[in-house]
């Protein structure tokens, strides 16, 4: 399942295929494709010196910043690639979040700091955002960051941090201001992780993994030149890097990588008069499953078009999330089908071509609901698309 790319970008494809072969290392593949996360911190990290040495560790970015200045359907093309070449995922929160917050929003001390050190991973950033009780209602969030001199002084909880174990770096939203609506007294802040009154607690999720974490901040000093843009209009700059977060859920590679997966696993699981991949009845199910991404595949490149005219992703944004989510559930659920009992095994690999799929079931179920739930960007797209 292809689209129809021209001379340069089949040419292309074919340059970042060879890459892929000689240069991803065997045994960061093979951790990946067996889903084993052991070292997952050193495979991130030292897969993105690869490409940076490249000239490609910010796919997205523009080369003012340190990007190589792709097109879309070539960002587009380096994504599904890597996904199918069993490359670790890069770090979205520097790459894909703050980053492009600095960029539009950041003076040029802290984009001539900050951004220089995201592509080089010299720094490894996190995202702090839900609160206890400030889940889909983000804008009620209650960690205080209070002036005291040329420092904030920070107060306050975060949970659901992803992989923030491992960061140095953590953009958080936190209120500055009081009055009106709750996300008029929000601001962006960076916080170093090493500045003291930082704890970071992992915790244990339904597949035995440590992946979130919750932290806390007591008394935690952040200078006032960590503030991007201005004090109390950080909502304005966490829609913008929300919207970047919705696009990058969809992750179309991810899912076609699976795809892939789920077939060849129906195409050696007996059924009853064939393989599974010939029932009647389960191909039935793999072929809507493969419609539904490529109707998502369409929406997505539509979308990175809008998205470079405008400067930022739009309502679309929402549409990806929630098809891409579902979508590759529902590929998790089918590998779970085909598998039966072997599934249950939770063995950390069943064969060469498949996941640990129970684990990768268990952990899938989070998809729906981090990045603002799905019922929240049906909301959206209600409200900013159908206009209803």
């Amino acid at each position: 399942m292809n689209l129809n790319f021209d001379s340069q970008q089949l040419a292309f494809r074919d340059e970042l295929r060879a890459f892929l072969r000689d240069h991803l290392p065997a045994d960061i593949r093979t951790r990946m494709r067996d889903g084993d996360h052991s070292h997952i911190r050193e495979d991130i990290s030292d897969w993105q010196k690869i490409l940076h040495r490249q000239g490609w560790g910010a796919p997205a970015w523009p080369k003012e910043f340190g990007g190589p200045g792709w097109s879309k359907p070539q960002q587009y093309i380096f994504d599904v690639e890597c996904a199918l070449a069993d490359a670790p995922e890069q770090l979205a929160f520097g790459l894909k979040m703050v980053g492009p917050v600095i960029m539009r929003y950041g003076n040029a001390e802290q984009q001539q700091r900050f951004l220089p050190r995201i592509v080089a991973a010299d720094d490894w950033w996190c995202q702090g955002y839900s609160e206890p009780g400030s889940g889909s209602d983000l804008a009620s969030l209650r960690t205080r960051a209070e002036r005291a001199g040329n420092d904030y002084i920070v107060n306050g909880q975060k949970v659901w941090n992803t992989l923030g174990q491992f960061a140095n770096w953590i953009f958080c939203l936190v209120r500055t201001g009081n009055g009106g609506k709750p996300q008029q007294g929000i601001s962006f802040l960076l916080i170093d992780m090493r500045t003291p009154g930082v704890k970071v607690q992992p915790t244990r999720l339904l597949d035995g993994g440590f992946e979130v974490n919750e932290i806390w901040f007591e008394n935690v000093r952040v200078p006032m030149g960590n503030l991007i843009g201005e004090e109390n209009r950080g909502w304005t700059y966490a829609k913008f890097l929300l919207g970047h977060e919705r696009s990058n859920v969809a992750g179309i590679g991810a899912i076609k990588r699976e795809l892939l997966r789920l077939k060849q696993i129906a195409a050696r699981t007996q059924g009853e008069t064939a393989s599974l991949l010939h029932d009647p009845i389960f191909a039935t199910r793999i072929a809507q499953v493969e419609i539904e991404l490529r109707a998502l595949e369409i929406i997505s490149l539509r979308a990175m078009f809008e998205a470079e005219r405008n400067s930022a992703p739009g309502p679309e944004a929402s549409i990806l999330k929630t098809r891409g989510t579902e979508i590759r559930q529902r590929i998790s659920e089918l590998q779970i089908d085909a598998l039966g009992e072997a599934a249950l095994t939770i063995a950390p690999r069943i064969d060469d071509d498949t996941p640990r799929a129970m684990l990768d079931y268990l952990n899938l179920r989070k998809l729906s609901i981090f990045g603002g739930s799905n019922e929240i960007q049906r909301n959206i797209i209600a409200q900013r698309i159908l206009g209803l």
